[in-house]
Formats: C-alpha cells, sequence, structure tokens
C-alpha cells in the first residue's frame, strides 16, 4: 500500500469509525464516555460549585462543549487521523529500515501483565505530556497557539478540551515515539485516555473535593479491577458477587485512608490547577507554573509547583486576553490564518 492510499484509508476508516461510534453506543465506545464523563462532572459542578456565584453555564459553556466534539472528533475526521497513519507508517519503515527492528512485530512489553503495561504507559505518557506542555509556554511560536486553551475567563470542566489544534499535532506527534517504542496497543491507549480524560476534567471542574474522596474513588478503581481479574489482576480466585462488593469496598476505604493524604500531591486537582491559568503569574515564573495533567508529582519533582493558597477567585487568562479572539473560528484560526495577534 502506497503513502497515498495509507492517507485515503486512514479517512475513509476514520469516517466509518465515527459514524460507528455515534450509532452504536458500547463500553469501548469513546463518544459515549466522553458524554458520560462530561456529564458526571457538569452535575458535580451543579450540585457542589466551588465558585457558587458562577453561571450554570458559565461564559463560554458552549464554545467550549464544541471544541470537546471538534478536537475529539471532527479535527480527525478532517485532516488528522489520515495524516498521522501516514506518519506512523513512515516513522515504522524509517526504524525498520535504518536497524531492523520491526516496531509492528516486536513488542517489547508482550511479556508483561496488562496491568503492568497499562501503569507504564500512563505514567510515560503523562511524563512526556508534561514536557510538551512546558515546551508550549517556553516557545513563543508554541504559546500563541496555547493562547486558546488560556483565554478561558471562567473555570469549567469543559475548559478542558479548548485548545487549538496544533495543540493535537505537536502532543500526538511527540507522545508517539516513546509509546511506539514501547509497543502500547490501541485498547492499552483508549483505558489510558478515559482515566486522563476524567482527571482531566477534574482539574478543570468548578468543585473542590477533599483528598480521602479521591483516594477513595482511585481504591474502588483499582478495587473493580482486582474483584473482576481484569488486566491479569488475578489476585481473588473467582470471588462471588458478595465477595466482589467486600473487596471494591475494603479497596475504596483504603484508597480513602492511605491514599487519601498523598492524592493532592500525587495527582492535579483543581486547587493547583486554577494557578496554571491565573492571570497574573508569580515573580520569577513568566513562563508558568504547575504543567502537570494528570500527575502533580512532575511539578513537585521539577520545581514548578505553585500553590499559595487554593485559588478559587484569583483572575483567569493573560494579559492581552479581552483582544483574543472570543469565537471558535477567530480562535483556530490564530496564529495560522493572519488573524490579529492581541
Amino acid at each position: 500500500m502506497t503513502y497515498w492510499e495509507t492517507f485515503i484509508h486512514g479517512y475513509k476508516g476514520y469516517a466509518g469509525y465515527v459514524w460507528k461510534e455515534i450509532s452504536n453506543p458500547g463500553r469501548h465506545n469513546y463518544f459515549y464516555w466522553l458524554l458520560l464523563v462530561s456529564v458526571f462532572f457538569l452535575l458535580l459542578e451543579w450540585i457542589s460549585p466551588w465558585r457558587k456565584e458562577q453561571p450554570k453555564f458559565r461564559k463560554d459553556f458552549w464554545l467550549d462543549a464544541f471544541y470537546m466534539f471538534f478536537n475529539f472528533f471532527l479535527f480527525s475526521l478532517i485532516i488528522y487521523n489520515a495524516a498521522s497513519d501516514v506518519v506512523v507508517r513512515f516513522f515504522n519503515d524509517t526504524i525498520l529500515s535504518l536497524t531492523g527492528f520491526n516496531l509492528k512485530a516486536s513488542n517489547p512489553m508482550r511479556l508483561w501483565p496488562a496491568w503492568a503495561v497499562l501503569l507504564t504507559g500512563f505514567a510515560v505518557r503523562d511524563f512526556v505530556q508534561w514536557w510538551v506542555h512546558r515546551l508550549l509556554h517556553r516557545s513563543d511560536r508554541l504559546w500563541e497557539y496555547h493562547k486558546v486553551h488560556h483565554s478561558v475567563e471562567q473555570m469549567g470542566f469543559a475548559a478542558h478540551l479548548r485548545y487549538h489544534w496544533m495543540e493535537t499535532v505537536v502532543y500526538r506527534s511527540i507522545e508517539y515515539i516513546p509509546l511506539a517504542l514501547m509497543g502500547i496497543g490501541l485498547h492499552d491507549f483508549f483505558v489510558i485516555h478515559i482515566f486522563t480524560l476524567a482527571v482531566g476534567h477534574y482539574n478543570h471542574a468548578n468543585i473542590s473535593v477533599p483528598g480521602y474522596v479521591t483516594g477513595g474513588v482511585l481504591g474502588l478503581l483499582i478495587g473493580i479491577v482486582a474483584a473482576n481479574g481484569l488486566y491479569d489482576a488475578t489476585l481473588f480466585t473467582a470471588p462471588g458477587a458478595w465477595q466482589k462488593a467486600g473487596i471494591m469496598a475494603g479497596f475504596a476505604a483504603g484508597g480513602a485512608l492511605l491514599l487519601g493524604p498523598l492524592m493532592k500531591r500525587i495527582f492535579n486537582h483543581p486547587e493547583m490547577h486554577i494557578w496554571h491559568h491565573a492571570y497574573d503569574l508569580p515573580e520569577g515564573r513568566r513562563y508558568g507554573v504547575n504543567f502537570g495533567l494528570t500527575l502533580a508529582v512532575w511539578d513537585y519533582l521539577f520545581g514548578t509547583a505553585y500553590m499559595p493558597h487554593n485559588g478559587r477567585d484569583v483572575r483567569l487568562g493573560f494579559p492581552g486576553v479581552e483582544q483574543f479572539p472570543k469565537h471558535f473560528f477567530g480562535q483556530i484560526g490564530y496564529k495560522v490564518f493572519g488573524v490579529k495577534k492581541p
């Protein structure tokens, strides 16, 4: 198959995939997972808002809602998926010709248990994304694209997915290489992505949750995996329904007690991420703070963590956000089609 045929096949395959996603709900269906996770955090924002004066449908809510579907479905349908198929094939072919190593046929993690593959893939991907995020702030050219994400002036879960389409190109281009070398498969990536999607929504949501609650939720997720033998986590032999319930409850309690005090040092959270979006950066931090996407540990390890207080009412945006394009086409065309720089 030629590279052009790969490009055309990518278009046809992804178009069929999108239609299948919409018309066939299921537990492996990303479209409905996106809806489910988004509605869950929307309800949390309505039931227990952190900034109680913020409207239920905050400023630019519907713009951000559209961004969710544009960045994850329409942009991929228009160009990215087909183009990335060509890049992936070219990368694999280049590695094979230079080294004789076949990435598609050789999986260096194929002998690992599935849970270890997921955990390692998640940690490596998040570490790579942390550095890419720093790059978006350090590079003047990339910062102009990243401004779209920082143009949010009222924070809510949907702000997570307001970003310029060039960010997809930058993130995916850089993160693909280590994940491909590790042999992370499509199913593994799907599980990792759903988890990070939920945490990303949480980081941007208008809620404040104690660490013991998030620790309990994480413990429950681990308990579900353990009780049902998912991902080769065969800790228990054929437990019954009541035993499964007890295992999950035990893991949830253990997560709340053991992980609770550590959750806000390990994982990103709204009180920390709000400072990343602050209009006024702290002195000596002109490139920003708190770059973690899912894990906060990288910021603590590399000295970029900053949280003087919970920041609930801190002003959001950046100098010049007042003149920044307010509508979708103005933002996605920004720095590409000659939109005036603020």
